[in-house]
């Protein structure tokens, strides 16, 4: 099993917005916007459902980025 060093607070990242060179903000695990019970779920699970990216990798977690600014978002992958 492995683990995501910043869901677990034990990495942090920064990410400037593409369109105003803000940093984004960590919304966390795209996953927990699926439906009301996706945080409750296992991970594994939830990689499964359809809307995960395709260029997911079963080692990754993806989290959601928002730009507080702009409000672009975008996705992020995270080694775990």
């Amino acid at each position: 099993m492995s683990i995501c060093p910043v869901c677990n607070g034990f990495d942090s990242f920064i990410v400037p917005c593409r369109n105003c060179n803000i940093n984004m903000i960590d919304e966390g695990k795209l996953s927990d916007f699926f439906d009301d019970y996706s945080p409750y779920m296992e991970i594994d699970l939830l990689r499964l459902e359809d809307g995960y990216p395709q260029n997911f990798h079963q080692s990754q977690c993806v989290h959601l980025l928002q730009c507080p600014a702009c409000g672009r978002q975008e996705t992020y992958f995270i080694r775990e």
